[in-house]
């Protein structure tokens, strides 16, 4: 069986899209921006998906590799300061704790 995530087509992205929203609840609002790259997998579709919630799509310039490079490194700069520091000793780490 061939996993649907090795050649994903826009429509695949869209429903990723709604999910996402769709787990996020309440929280999915906070968001303003989406930055996303021209790659043809990302349609009208998936992005009329967050305009509903009121995110504004950008897409990177055309044909400018160089924005992309930025955004990876700030995100790898913060996985690497953030994340990689924690410690998880067990499930009660992963619950919100009570007021």
């Amino acid at each position: 069986m061939r996993w649907r995530w090795y050649h994903p087509t826009g429509a695949w992205v869209a429903q990723l899209a709604r999910n996402l929203l769709m787990d996020l609840e309440e929280r999915a609002g906070c968001f303003r921006f989406l930055v996303r790259d021209r790659d043809g997998k990302f349609t009208a579709a998936s992005d009329a998906v967050f305009a509903g919630n009121g995110t504004a799509v950008i897409p990177t310039p055309p044909q400018s590799p160089r924005s992309n490079a930025f955004a990876e490194r700030w995100i790898r700069t913060a996985r690497a300061e953030c994340t990689d520091r924690l410690l998880i000793t067990g499930e009660r780490h992963f619950t919100p704790s009570a007021p």
